[in-house]
């Protein structure tokens, strides 16, 4: 007989895709609404409830912040029933919350779980991130590079012009010169206002999203996280802490973080296997927004296994009562 505790990643990912699609669902009556806060809530809660039915013993390494910041989904809190695998639950019940309230694209839903101590607990903090698409050698692209070395040996990896090349970035004003130094080089910049986990994962499909590259800083729980989906669709992420006072030290020490140089790749911040849900919001390029019609509602899901490298895309119609 099988160990029940033993991390049945197959048998579980359509657990984790429901609790996807619940948050997104609960956020479906606040698109475009104005008000951030009552969506991510409703979103927070659905996904609780809908992780707290799971057959797991879940701890949340990846949440909504510090249990004295957050009621709910926080950093340390037990989901699930409790009999079952032990795992490390990543999530972001909505992705985009400002995209959500303003009806811009890809917000999205997303939550990703892993065997127990295989997550790194990322502090709440600043990342430098980097990640490009599958199908090149180790060492392509290097967070040592300056941004124009990393657009020229891409195209170089790709047998293409540095023209051809596009990068996506987080538009903010501390990304102002690193703009000015990739558009230097004749690449392409695709501009986004929230949501740098799809903007990592847009590196994994170019064929779709014309996405080749990724490049700033964002938040490190959301590097875990698109590391996470990157360990599934195939790419290289690499991510480096950055620290703008001692109390940001102090965070990650609380994390066991004691190397704060140190660069991560992708395998470093997901160490074993996992899988990932991402049910789009809002249309975006890598999942459909939320389809409403007089009765029923229609998502579009993304579930992905890294021990396989299987790729579903789920459409889900429900009737709304």
């Amino acid at each position: 007989m099988a160990d029940v505790a033993e991390f049945h990643d197959r048998m579980l990912s359509l657990g984790l895709a429901r609790v996807s699609e619940a948050a997104a669902l609960a956020s479906a009556g606040l698109i475009g609404h104005g008000d951030e806060k009552a969506a991510d809530q409703a979103a927070v809660n659905a996904m609780r409830d809908q992780l707290n039915a799971l057959d797991i013993a879940g701890v949340v390494v990846i949440g909504e912040g510090e249990r004295d910041e957050a009621p709910m989904l926080y950093i340390g809190e037990q989901v699930g029933t409790g009999n079952g695998p032990a795992v490390d639950i990543a999530l972001d019940p909505l992705e985009g919350t400002t995209l959500t309230a303003k009806d811009m694209p890809n917000a999205m839903t997303v939550i990703a779980m892993a065997p127990r101590g295989t997550m790194l607990h990322a502090p709440d903090v600043y990342m430098d991130k980097l990640a490009i698409g599958p199908g090149f050698k180790t060492g392509t692209v290097t967070m040592t590079m300056t941004p124009s070395e990393r657009v020229s040996a891409l195209a170089a990896a790709k047998g293409v012009s540095t023209e051809d090349i596009t990068v996506c970035v987080l538009e903010r004003p501390r990304h102002e010169d690193l703009i000015k130094e990739i558009r230097s080089t004749g690449a392409a910049i695709r501009l986004i206002t929230d949501g740098d986990v799809a903007g990592v994962m847009h590196c994994a499909e170019p064929h779709l999203t014309g996405i080749d590259m990724y490049m700033g800083s964002g938040g490190a729980p959301e590097g875990v996280l698109a590391a996470a989906a990157l360990k599934c669709m195939g790419g290289q992420f690499f991510g480096k802490l950055l620290f703008r006072n001692e109390d940001e030290k102090g965070r990650a020490r609380k994390a066991g973080i004691t190397n704060f140089d140190r660069v991560y790749t992708r395998d470093d911040l997901v160490r074993g296997d996992v899988i990932f849900a991402a049910t789009g919001v809002t249309n975006g390029s890598l999942v459909k927004g939320i389809r409403r019609e007089p009765g029923w509602v229609t998502m579009e899901t993304i579930l992905m296994r890294s021990k396989t490298g299987s790729v579903r895309r789920i459409e889900y119609r429900t009737p709304v009562r």
